[in-house]
């Protein structure tokens, strides 16, 4: 049963994908959304399922990790890449594609908490 939560707005960074707090069918969607963020295989374990608080937690610790990844990659590219055979013209792009990411992990982030915090909110307003 989906109960309203009042002190919950949503932000600009409040995915769109996931409908508003205390909406019908909200914490689904934010379920659906959040199963997005993790590796296929989290869907299977149950637990993560059935309390949506665990697998936000989770996902925000996948996007926290995926952006370690994106900045090792943007440091490393120019000592790395020339030494892969790639041109100068390629080395550049990727260095864009990296910062690019970069940025759009950090906005995902943002929305995973956003959520996250709605989830929880949710929670102790059903205790």
């Amino acid at each position: 049963m989906n109960m309203p939560v009042m002190s919950t707005r949503i932000g600009p960074d409040w995915p769109c994908q996931v409908k508003a707090p205390g909406s019908y069918d909200w914490e689904r969607s934010a379920i659906r959304w959040l199963r997005d963020l993790v590796p296929a295989r989290y869907g299977g374990y149950p637990a993560l399922m059935r309390h949506p608080v665990l697998l936000a937690r989770h996902a925000q610790l996948q996007v926290q990790q995926e952006i370690r990844v994106a900045r090792t990659a943007l440091q490393t590219a120019r000592a790395d890449l020339p030494r892969m055979g790639l041109t100068e013209a390629v080395i550049e792009h990727t260095i864009k594609l990296y910062a690019a990411e970069i940025r759009q992990l950090q906005h995902i982030a943002r929305s995973v908490r956003a959520v996250t915090e709605a989830l929880a909110a949710q929670r102790t307003a059903v205790r």
